[in-house]
């Protein structure tokens, strides 16, 4: 029997560019997907990714009903009532016995790109009251939050760049044509990049590989990995020592400027040049073009966040906005304002000055075996494994891990993995697939397809360069026998609380109530909110209390979604310092400042390993869609030719790669993309494990470069994993 064809608008959920699709359905089936020229945001821009929609949302791989796993030891189907009375038999007990630092909660990446994954993680963590908390930011982006919450009182105050009004943009550790962009919600990236050049403006470009994004750039500098935050001290002294330094109107809300001039006393051009392998006149000539151009904004990502100063290096991105008075005005860094956010802040009473916060605080707690201390609530995900395999009291016991895969993302995979079977009691994963890691739980709860799932992106709106929102409810229904994501949580979060049996819509009551009660807003305003679930009830109080007085009737009407203007200054309504000002040279920065100099003296390895991301991949997480395995998404070690002779590899050889983990081996490609003295692997890979059901990906497994890392080299103010820039060895595989 066939189906008539139909469409529905989609929002893609499958990057941070987050655009507008077209899905084309016939019954139940997403056949096709394009862009939507209708969308307010992306104006029918779409990446291989998202053309891939339907691909993904048929993998007949994904899981459709729930595992438990028997007396046996094999993980059987199950209803989705005896996967939650097996959950609210055992958690609950093992924190009865042995505390609530007994569990540990696990978050990944996909979190943040699922309405449930946005909602409901707090709520769990709650419940459980455990401080045993890892998520994948310790993996890319906690340096952002840690320097944004020591300058802005705010780990969540992150300014990004105004793309579409900047004259000068100076990108350092991102390849946003391949990425489509981080911490920098931006539909169309590379459209964005080139109207800027065609614009007259100037694109710089700071990277050891010739990306796609350098081979756009006016300027492109080939430093050396790792010693990005040295480029960017140095870029900041020439700026203090040169009188180029011209805060504006900002001079007024900063504190700390003269001490932040001693501080980078040391780092000149000249005293820089040899570790990063940029001469000095290269330094001194970009910090010129910063301070001339009409504006300008420095942009930094993953590059120069996951290595040993990549707090450091994230904190000089924002004192290099600071300095040329690009922070909080057009054409520069700007704070974004989502429609669900917390109302803005008022200023000080009788002054345009920011009223004084709470602030920001770092190690409150620390992690029970190496005392690394927590970062935004968090603790290094590398910790993870000996938090569970190492005797004594306050051992994780039980683990909660949703939409994460760290057996994969996270360093020395093999004790983690180890560790999740053979250390654990019990372990639940929300997942879609039996991976690397789920594979190894006694509960594996599947939410179902995206098609079948509401969109609404509560994180990525915060960080986009353009202030709008959009809204899109399930493209398909529910299929039968699923369960949706948001119910799925919610049942977790009974199971876990001791709630078990309760009626879902408790947990999203309780929401609401508190959301009121935080807001002291009438409790009365519950009676009146509308949508047909409890999620699209909570979106409505948001939308409410949000900073445009939005409803989700009005959302509902508006498919496309809702132009909200531009970015706009409004440094005042995110400062929650305690100063009530910025605070340039914060105590835990200037206290890890001594390591940088230190660097200064360190002598290069012969040869360091950096990562790449792939246009068709998003971590490890799309490995298993056809239509995106193959071309250049292909896990190879790139070595530059000068490098591959000297090691006596030929273009295609297998190399071994040896670290402080251990050892990998991958093809060679031999290309002069990568500079010499540089390797490079994309991380995501590895699937060759056995005991997943990943067909896909298990037919082009690839090598698991997070093998190398031992997990003991971590940046030591955010906890994050140092993943580029490290010592490797390679040689011909025997």
């Amino acid at each position: 029997m066939s189906h008539a064809s139909r469409t529905a608008p989609r929002i893609c959920p499958l990057c941070e560019a987050t655009c507008g699709l077209t899905l084309t359905i016939e019954g139940t089936t997403v056949t096709g997907a394009r862009g939507d020229r209708d969308d307010i945001f992306s104006r029918g821009f779409i990446c291989p990714k998202g053309a891939s929609f339907g691909g993904l949302d048929a993998d007949p791989d994904r899981l459709r009903v729930p595992l438990v796993r028997g007396d046996d030891g094999e993980l059987r189907e199950a209803t989705w009532g005896e996967a939650f009375d097996l959950i609210a038999a055992r958690i609950p007990d093992l924190v009865q016995a042995h505390g609530p630092q007994a569990v540990g909660v696990v978050l990944g990446n996909p979190n943040v790109h699922t309405m449930a994954g946005s909602l409901y993680p707090p709520l769990l963590l709650g419940a459980l009251r455990t401080r045993n908390v890892f998520t994948a930011s310790t993996l890319d982006q906690m340096p952002k939050h840690v320097s944004s919450g020591l300058l802005f009182g705010d780990a969540h105050a992150i300014p990004v760049p105004d793309l579409d009004r900047t004259d000068h943009l100076l990108l350092i550790g991102a390849n946003p044509l391949e990425s489509n962009g981080s911490l920098c919600t931006a539909p169309d990236f590379p459209g964005r990049l080139k109207a800027l050049r065609r614009r007259g403006g100037t694109l710089t470009v700071i990277d050891p590989r010739r990306t796609r994004t350098a081979r756009l750039a006016d300027r492109h500098v080939v430093i050396r990995p790792g010693a990005d935050a040295l480029l960017l001290a140095a870029l900041a002294h020439t700026l203090i020592d040169e009188k180029l330094a011209d805060p504006g109107p900002l001079a007024e809300h900063l504190v700390g400027i003269d001490e932040l001039a001693a501080a980078l006393a040391d780092f000149t051009p000249d005293t820089v040049a040899a570790a990063c392998d940029v001469d000095a006149d290269t330094i001194t000539a970009i910090a010129r073009e910063l301070a001339a151009a009409p504006t300008a904004a420095v942009y930094g990502r993953i590059g120069s966040c996951t290595v040993e100063h990549g707090t450091l290096a994230s904190w000089l991105v924002d004192v290099l906005n600071i300095l040329t008075g690009n922070l909080d005005r057009p054409g520069g860094a700007l704070f974004p304002l989502s429609a669900t956010a917390r109302a803005p802040r008022a200023a000080e009473p009788g002054t345009r000055h920011a009223a004084p916060g709470k602030g920001f605080a770092l190690g409150r707690w620390s992690s029970r075996v190496s005392g690394h201390p927590e970062a935004k609530g968090e603790l290094p995900i590398a910790a993870l494994a000996e938090e569970i395999d190492t005797p004594g009291e306050g051992r994780i016991r039980a683990l909660v891990v949703i939409a994460a895969n760290p057996v994969l993302s996270a360093p020395d995979g093999d004790r983690l993995d180890a560790a999740l079977a053979d250390g654990l009691d019990f372990m639940v994963s929300v997942d879609p697939y039996l991976n690397e890691t789920s594979r190894r739980a006694d509960v594996v709860l599947p939410p179902p397809p995206p098609s079948q799932s509401a969109h609404f992106d509560f994180a990525f709106n915060s960080f986009a360069v353009h202030n709008q929102v959009r809204y899109t409810r399930a493209a398909v229904p529910l299929e039968a026998g699923r369960m949706d994501e948001s119910e799925i949580h919610a049942r977790l979060i009974l199971a876990v609380s001791g709630m078990h049996g309760a009626p879902p819509s408790a947990v999203d009551d309780l929401a609401v109530d508190t959301a009121l009660t935080r807001a002291g807003a009438p409790k009365e305003l519950a009676a009146g909110l509308t949508g047909e679930s409890g999620p699209e009830r909570r979106l409505d109080l948001m939308l409410r209390l949000g900073p445009y007085g939005l409803t989700l009737e009005r959302l509902l009407a508006h498919p496309h979604g809702i132009d909200l203007g531009p970015l706009k200054p409004r440094l005042t309504e995110v400062l929650r310092t305690r100063s009530g000002r910025v605070e340039l040279l914060p105590e835990p920065i200037a206290a890890d400042l001594p390591r940088l100099r230190r660097a200064l003296g360190d002598r290069p390895a012969p040869l360091v390993l950096v990562g790449r991301r792939h246009l068709r991949s998003n971590n490890s997480w799309m490995h298993n869609v056809g239509s995106l395995t193959g071309g250049s998404n292909v896990c190879t070690l790139q070595i530059h030719p000068d490098d591959a002779a000297r090691l006596g590899l030929a273009d295609g050889d297998t190399a071994r790669i040896e670290s402080s983990g251990g050892g990998i081996e991958a093809p060679a490609e031999i290309t002069d993309t990568v500079r010499s003295g540089v390797v490079s692997l994309p991380h995501g890979w590895g699937h060759s494990r056995p005991g997943t059901r990943l067909s896909v990906a298990a037919a082009h497994p690839g090598a698991n470069v997070n093998q190398l890392l031992d997990g003991t080299l971590l940046d030591p103010l955010s906890g994050t994993a140092v993943l580029n820039a490290i010592a490797v060895s390679v040689t011909p595989a025997r």
